[in-house]
């Protein structure tokens, strides 16, 4: 492996961590004898083309610096390539992070854990979503949690997590149960009520939220949550339940697993990693083996 590594850098992230850590960690990657570039770009679409060039000639592995937003961007960089993965995450969520065992918020310790791998050759194939041409590696988000998502990002302030706090208390307010009509790998299509439906990569999403506690990144297959037609009270009492994944043993709670799903519901926006993917109806599948990463 060439000694030549990339960091990819957001340093608008966890208000300004992003930047904050790029130094600390390319100290440690330096301090065990890479060479490091650091890419930045001008906005989201101008960075991915720097990171696709640095894929491109070789480097020897594409070091992500932010939140999940910003890994999940570097995805789009790597996946399907021989190029490793690795995270620095300093953001708001990091639950891509979290998946993998990996530091989190501690730049200096998560440089030289990947120095350290690199090095060792600690490099393991994992799975990914893929829905079209865009990619994730936690949880795809449709309902509840995406119209909070849709909220929180239409609200100029607080910043942070409590803007989100705030945005799902008023989405609560207004909440009805959505028409779902699902399809699993080459079932039938199912048409459900329900408050939710998440497809779970990897566990957690929302910054340790564990909506798919059963989710392993290496079986192909995802776990998908489904929570029912619950009441604004059943959902108020499950919801505190699901930062220790306890919350799949409620009787409105089913996980189905399949490796390929559709889901379809009328004015939904799927977000995966945090990040917005479109209206549904959307098709996500499970490639076995997606990206390379750089492991503990």
């Amino acid at each position: 492996m060439t000694s030549e590594i990339t960091l990819f850098v957001n340093p608008t992230a966890g208000r300004g961590r992003g930047a904050r850590a790029a130094q600390p960690a390319a100290s440690a990657l330096r301090a065990a004898g890479f060479s490091v570039r650091t890419v930045l770009g001008e906005d989201a679409a101008d960075a991915l083309v720097r990171a696709r060039a640095a894929v491109e000639a070789g480097t020897g592995a594409l070091i992500a610096v932010g939140g999940d937003g910003m890994a999940n961007l570097a995805l789009r960089a790597v996946a399907g390539t021989l190029t490793p993965l690795g995270l620095v995450a300093v953001g708001t969520g990091n639950d891509f992070a979290r998946a993998l065992g990996l530091p989190v918020r501690e730049p200096a310790a998560a440089g030289r854990m990947i120095a350290d791998a690199l090095k060792c050759e600690r490099i393991r194939d994992i799975d990914l979503g893929q829905v079209g041409d865009r990619w994730f590696g936690t949880v795809l988000a449709s309902g509840f949690d995406s119209r909070v998502n849709d909220r929180g990002n239409r609200m100029r302030r607080p910043a942070g997590r409590l803007k989100y706090d705030l945005a799902m208390l008023a989405e609560l307010a207004a909440f009805r149960p959505l028409a779902y009509r699902i399809r699993l790998d080459d079932g039938e299509v199912r048409e459900i009520e329900a408050t939710l439906v998440a497809v779970g990569n990897g566990s957690s999403y929302g910054g340790g939220m564990r909506i798919c506690p059963g989710a392993d990144p290496t079986d192909g297959m995802f776990d998908i949550t489904v929570v029912g037609d619950c009441s604004r009270t059943t959902l108020l009492r499950v919801f505190p339940r699901v930062y220790r994944g306890t919350h799949v043993d409620h009787p409105k709670v089913t996980v189905l697993r399949a490796a390929r799903v559709e889901i379809a519901a009328e004015d939904v926006t799927g977000y995966a990693d945090g990040e917005p993917l479109g209206p549904l109806p959307l098709t996500a599948r499970c490639v076995r083996g997606g990206v390379r990463v750089v492991g503990p």
